[in-house]
């Protein structure tokens, strides 16, 4: 294809593109002044709608004002549907039975009829039966001026009108149908964003008051046992109530967002959870009394926020419910960085029968699912998989796989 032709249907599109940003009603003025002039072109004359046969009669003054009545109202045609065809209608009728000659302002009433047939919303079908009735009467008075025109001739012509109405009507029930599933997806996508924004107050509001809760029950034992190392515990829960609340403004600043990436602004990126700060969640959970170990393999890129995000709630929920279920059991949290897939496995120790088996038959709640159920649905919207549960041998794992998606640069 010649590299000419993208410009080409660029240049021939601008008009259609400036022409459609335009006001209802200039365009609507438009196409009634076009037909009326045209009207008056004596090259155009006999093209138009005609029906009757009768005699014809010289142009007047009268056939004038009636071309313009049959044009004009079209001004109106989207605002007063119903109007505009009561006028170009009536026109047309007392056109038709003076026996003035064919114009091309007749065709008004073929766009008037369109035109209600797509924009008109109430009494439709009152409408359409006295258009029907008007145009019976047209035919007898017709007739009775001495028509050569026959019963089927006046049916053909009724059909060639209803046609236009139809086309019209097909265009209003697409239009709606397109706006009920426009209506419907806005409806779906905001059910999905309450549902990811309620995914991401639980993760962050579960896992730091979790956190919270056994470093405040540690430091009031502290107080009676060892009142020296009290301080370290008040300590920790200060520090963790300070991460709940950078995380909070984090996810403040991204629904705050109008389509910018909240990475790309310094200040949020600074709080952004990422595969980088997983180091902070083990040495929360380790201030929180909870026993853990960290090793990373592989080199570590820098990955698209979804990953990035995934990735940090993975580690997080398990370290959330390692604190809950399994108090003081040694958990271990491996990440391998590979080409094509992150890999993460949190473990933690414990006998077959512990409690930390708990998650596994935790249910998500009935409003939407929460914890690890909802864990499944963050990870499999990155193409990832997750699974969790028992071990053999006691305690409970959690296994993600994320697709390596470096992000750009």
């Amino acid at each position: 294809m010649s590299p000419q032709a993208p410009r080409s249907r660029a240049l021939l599109r601008a008009p259609l593109d400036w022409w459609e940003k335009r006001d209802a009603f200039l365009q609507d003025g438009v196409l009634a002044l076009a037909p009326a002039a045209l009207a008056f072109v004596p090259t155009l004359s006999g093209i138009g709608g005609q029906i009757g046969d009768l005699p014809e009669r010289p142009a007047s003054a009268l056939s004038v004002a009636l071309i313009l009545a049959q044009t004009l109202p079209l001004a109106a045609r989207r605002r007063r549907p119903a109007g505009c065809l009561a006028v170009v209608a009536g026109a047309f009728a007392a056109y038709q039975a003076l026996g003035f000659a064919t114009t091309f302002g007749s065709l008004g009433l073929y766009l008037a009829l369109y035109s209600a047939g797509a924009h008109q919303v109430r009494h439709r079908h009152g409408l359409a039966g006295v258009v029907s009735a008007g145009y019976a009467v047209l035919a007898l008075v017709l007739d009775r001026l001495g028509s050569p025109q026959g019963i089927a001739d006046y049916l053909a012509f009724y059909l060639a009108l209803a046609l236009f109405w139809l086309v019209g009507s097909t265009v209003r029930t697409r239009r709606a149908e397109e706006a009920q599933r426009r209506r419907l997806a806005a409806e779906v996508a905001t059910a999905a964003e309450r549902a990811r924004i309620a995914g991401e107050l639980h993760d962050v509001v579960t896992h730091h008051v979790t956190a919270m809760v056994v470093q405040a029950d540690a430091a009031q034992f502290l107080l009676t046992s060892a009142p020296d190392k009290a301080g370290e515990g008040l300590s920790a829960v200060s520090d963790t109530g300070r991460r709940a609340l950078t995380e909070l403004r984090y996810l403040l600043g991204v629904l705050e967002a109008t389509g910018e990436s909240a990475s790309a602004v310094p200040a949020r990126a600074d709080r952004a959870p990422t595969l980088g700060r997983l180091g902070d969640l083990v040495e929360q959970a380790r201030r929180s009394g909870q026993p853990v170990e960290f090793r990373e393999q592989g080199e570590r890129r820098a990955q698209s926020v979804d990953v990035e995000l995934a990735a940090y709630r993975v580690v997080q929920e398990a370290l959330t419910n390692a604190m809950k279920y399994a108090a003081g059991q040694t958990t271990r949290v491996q990440v391998r960085h590979g080409e094509e897939r992150v890999e993460i496995k949190v473990t933690t120790d414990g006998p077959a029968a512990s409690p930390a088996a708990a998650p596994a038959v935790r249910q998500p709640d009935p409003a939407g699912g929460r914890g690890l159920a909802g864990l499944r649905a963050r990870v499999r919207m990155v193409d990832g998989e997750l699974e969790a549960g028992p071990r053999p041998e006691g305690g409970f794992e959690v296994h993600a796989t994320l697709p390596s998606k470096p992000a750009p640069e």
